[in-house]
């Protein structure tokens, strides 16, 4: 019964798309149904074998010590605020996102990540029917991040049509950056989070391709990457340690306020109506919930999560999942953590608008005006890689 769902809930969201879809006639169903099964693949080698268990040790492995060395210059710093036996996590879950930044900025300074972004992203344009530049920048987001990604696509940003500047901004929202998965791995199964991210990427084109479907001219599709001013290494690696420390304190910042602000609903909503906002969240985001293969004896629960992450972020749900007094089986938190890894949530459209927007304005006004349609297609495409791990485990 469980495969039933999941298929349906497949055609479910694939009929989702198609009804926001901008031009049904120009679909292409090749490409879509490729993508999906190597979505299927991917996630059996990855959660169902015998190597993909090496692999999710070995990735996990490394970001576990890439944490020990971040802890070491945390533990310099900060050591003796936090109580013996404690570990706050502004120290041990956002600080170390500026050693990670620091690594990928020194993988930028050496060609070594431009070098890899171009090659996946010349072998996804032969799977997913879409240029070099919609490939690329797919990759280059869940490398660099959803606004720095854009900084080294400024030379081609004006000349885009609005329907290739969804797909640019989709990618972008539907995956994360590198610099924070570590940050995850601290709260979930590191074997979901990996997971997750490969969806993901073929997920972000099989949604575009049915929302925003269009053909490229092959003259056109030319891909012209910024690349930055000559810096010196310790220029390089001032800048991007200060960013992964901005990015540390923003996450931070907006976790206080999103958490206070949950608690603040909560708690009147619970003195007006005798149940918390965020069981009535749970309740609109039940059916999705069910169609992704979570029982409905949690389908309430596993919603209000859902439901967490797209007023909120990613982060609060995810502290909300790992501790909170939740009783899901094996199964839901798989599917539930998948969901989960994406930037698909409301104050993504402001930070996606104002990337765009620091480079060209009338493109950043564009991007604004296919906002929430750019969160819709977001969040289809967490919901399909939720099902497609659902069909899995």
């Amino acid at each position: 019964m469980q495969y039933v769902i999941s298929i349906l809930g497949i055609l479910v969201v694939l009929l989702l798309a198609w009804l926001a879809s901008s031009n049904r006639k120009e679909i292409k169903f090749i490409p879509i149904i490729i993508m999906i099964v190597i979505q299927i693949l991917l996630s059996l080698l990855l959660l169902n074998t015998k190597f993909g268990l090496i692999i999710i040790r070995g990735i996990a492995a490394v970001f576990n010590k890439l944490l020990e060395y971040a802890n070491e210059g945390v533990s310099f710093v900060f050591g003796g605020i936090a109580n013996e036996g404690e570990a706050p996590f502004f120290l041990t879950v956002l600080l170390p996102i500026v050693f990670i930044s620091t690594l990928i900025g020194i993988l930028q300074h050496l060609k070594i990540l431009p070098f890899i972004m171009k090659g996946i992203g010349w072998v996804l344009s032969k799977v997913n029917g879409m240029g070099k530049l919609e490939s690329y920048n797919a990759v280059a987001s869940l490398m660099v991040g959803q606004s720095e990604v854009f900084i080294t696509l400024k030379k081609q940003l004006g000349l885009l049509s609005t329907q290739r500047l969804y797909t640019l901004c989709a990618s972008a929202m539907s995956t994360v950056s590198m610099s924070i998965v570590g940050a995850y791995m601290t709260m979930l199964e590191p074997k979901y989070i990996v997971t997750a991210l490969v969806l993901n990427l073929f997920g972000g084109f099989i949604i575009a391709t049915i929302i925003n479907p269009y053909t490229i001219d092959p003259k056109e599709d030319i891909l012209e990457i910024e690349e930055n001013e000559r810096q010196s290494f310790f220029e390089m690696l001032g800048e991007y340690i200060l960013d992964g420390f901005k990015v540390a304190i923003i996450v931070g910042a907006m976790l206080i306020g999103f958490i206070a602000l949950m608690a603040g609903f909560n708690n009147v909503f619970e003195l007006l109506l005798g149940i918390s906002f965020q069981t009535i969240l749970g309740y609109i985001f039940a059916p999705v919930a069910f169609i992704m293969g979570i029982p409905m004896s949690e389908a309430v629960s596993a919603g209000s999560i859902m439901a967490t992450k797209l007023v909120t972020n990613e982060f609060v749900a995810m502290l909300d999942l790992s501790g909170g007094d939740y009783h899901f089986n094996e199964r839901t938190m798989g599917i539930l953590s998948v969901f989960l890894v994406s930037f698909a949530n409301f104050s993504s459209i402001g930070i996606i608008v104002g990337a765009v927007k620091s480079l060209n304005e009338k493109q950043g006004n564009a991007v604004a005006r296919f906002g929430l349609k750019l969160l819709y297609g977001a969040t289809l495409v967490s919901v399909l890689s939720g099902i497609i791990v659902s069909l899995i485990l």
